[in-house]
């Protein structure tokens, strides 16, 4: 079992701001294991999760799973005040996981008929699990598996759209719901609240264009500007919207953020939880925000297999992409040795990365490099376990999702 809550025993806690010792202590400690391996140190994972309490400003913080992966991490990271429930990504994980949890708020609508149909026939689950909708066809898909006095009464939350709309700019932010004004939230919640079978319990905006895009980078003085304008823009709606479904029905709770946006989100009075998970293995995305840098809590190696020339070195494996655009950002990044680079007609391959540089000479057969994830959830579908690090040795082995035998999307 992980302890996240006590004292961290190492003599230099913020060690990982020190590569030349860090990367090489990895090494050593899991010398002894095939690659690929993939660890996850335990002193970096407890400063992330208090890093975010801090940040989130007192708010109680719902683990998003998708970016975990590993449910040794989720009920580690679950026994810290502060953090409270699960923002899951499927109907069938969650059906897995409240089996041990009884707060699970479904983050994106569902279509899975079996899962409904066990989860409308199950008063645990029913109890337990929270369904997302943010349109009158999701209500009707689930009375099409079980009517209203046939089922156990649904659970759910809206879902709606947090992007800015912005005259000169267009769509600034992810197509999520349909849903943008409190007008048309609250029309859609009095839907719900006539409607037999379903009882309506809470709200949803996902502030992606804040959460999800570092303001540090070589376009960080437009990034800025549009993310001030929809932070403005985004607290007025949020709490116009906050204000029309209270007087409609009691909501348990109103959701917002991600690990990127965290201290706005706190900041909004008409938020009453905050989400995040990304930012507990510390991917390297967050190295382009101003305001926190993760620890890099979790890491990847492969071994060196070929030398095709004298300035590259190629390793077994290394396309652990990251979902979004297939840009750099989303490729796993050599960070051990230092120097290393992807080739840009190949990048970070199925198979093998090859990586040039001046670290590459001196790279013989057999070497072990060094990867950081991008997000956080790309490494747990190519791997059994991560191999948990506290000092200089291995203590523990936790399997992902993968390990127990789940592919859940």
């Amino acid at each position: 079992m992980i302890e996240l809550t006590a004292t961290s025993t190492s003599a230099d806690t913020r060690s990982w701001e020190h590569p030349g010792r860090w990367w090489p202590r990895l090494t050593d400690a899991t010398s002894h294991l095939a690659a690929p391996v993939a660890v996850i140190d335990l002193d970096a994972l407890r400063h992330n999760a208090m890093d975010l309490l801090v940040r989130s400003g007192g708010i109680p913080i719902r683990v998003a799973s998708k970016s975990v992966r590993v449910r040794g991490v989720l009920d580690a990271v679950l026994r810290i005040p502060g953090y409270q429930g699960i923002l899951s990504f499927s109907l069938a994980e969650a059906l897995w996981l409240c089996e041990a949890h009884d707060d699970i708020v479904l983050g994106y609508p569902t279509v899975d008929r079996a899962g409904l149909e066990r989860l409308v026939h199950d008063e645990v689950a029913a109890s337990r699990i929270t369904l997302m909708v943010d349109d009158v066809a999701h209500l009707d898909f689930i009375d099409s598996i079980a009517a209203a006095g046939q089922r156990e009464t649904i659970r759910v939350a809206i879902d709606a759209d947090a992007s800015w709309r912005s005259a000169a700019l267009g769509h600034i932010g992810v197509r999520r719901s349909p849903l943008f004004t409190a007008a048309e939230v609250a029309r859609f919640a009095r839907m719900i609240t006539r409607r037999p079978g379903f009882q309506l319990v809470g709200l949803q905006m996902y502030e992606a264009q804040i959460a999800g895009q570092g303001d540090n980078g070589p376009d960080a003085p437009l990034i800025r500007m549009v993310q001030a304008r929809s932070r403005s823009e985004l607290r007025t709606r949020r709490a116009e919207i906050a204000d029309a479904l209270t007087e409609i029905a009691p909501l348990e709770f109103l959701n917002g953020g991600g690990t990127g946006s965290l201290e706005f989100t706190g900041s909004d009075e008409s938020v009453t939880e905050a989400s995040a998970g990304s930012g507990l293995l510390g991917g390297h995305l967050f190295d382009g925000y101003r305001s926190f840098r993760p620890a890099p809590a979790t890491a990847f190696a492969f071994d060196v297999v070929r030398r095709p020339t004298e300035d590259i070195a190629t390793v077994l494996g290394g396309g652990w992409i990251a979902s979004g655009p297939a840009v750099a950002s989303r490729q796993p990044l050599a960070v051990w040795p230092e120097g290393l680079r992807a080739l840009p007609r190949e990048a970070a391959g199925e198979v093998q990365t090859p990586l040039q540089g001046a670290a590459a000479r001196h790279l013989k057969i057999g070497d072990r490099v060094w990867f950081r994830h991008a997000k956080s959830g790309e490494p747990a579908e190519h791997i059994n376990a991560y191999h948990l690090v506290s000092g200089a040795e291995v203590i523990d082995e936790l399997p992902t999702y993968r390990g127990e035998g789940k592919a859940f999307l």
